[in-house]
C-alpha cells in the first residue's frame, strides 16, 4: 500500500508540483505579511503572471519566474523548495 498523507487530519493526495508552488507563495506572502501585488513589486513578476500562478492557470511556471521571486523575498531557489511539501510530490506523467 501506498504512502498516506493527512492534511488537517483528514487523508488527501499528493500534491502535484504546481500545488505546492502555490502553496509555497502563499505560505510565503502570509510569513512576511505581504500581498501577491506586493510580491509582483518586489520582484519584477508581473501581477498577471502572479495571479495565474496562484490561481492555477499557468500549469508550467518556469525556474526563472520562481527565480525572481525568491529574489524580491530575499531567499534562495534552495530555501524555496527545501520545504517537505515538495517532498513525494504526486507523479505528473503517467
Amino acid at each position: 500500500m501506498g504512502k498516506r498523507y493527512y492534511f488537517h487530519g483528514k487523508e488527501v493526495s499528493p500534491m502535484t508540483v504546481g500545488e505546492a508552488v502555490i502553496k509555497r507563495i502563499s505560505d510565503l506572502c502570509a510569513e512576511r505579511g505581504i500581498s501577491l501585488n506586493k510580491l509582483a513589486d518586489m520582484s519584477g513578476v508581473t501581477q498577471s503572471t502572479l495571479n495565474n500562478i496562484v490561481s492555477g492557470r499557468n500549469k508550467s511556471t518556469t525556474v526563472s519566474t520562481i527565480k525572481k521571486l525568491c529574489d524580491g523575498l530575499g531567499i534562495t531557489v534552495d530555501e524555496f523548495f527545501c520545504k517537505e511539501l515538495f517532498h513525494d510530490l504526486e507523479q505528473e506523467v503517467k
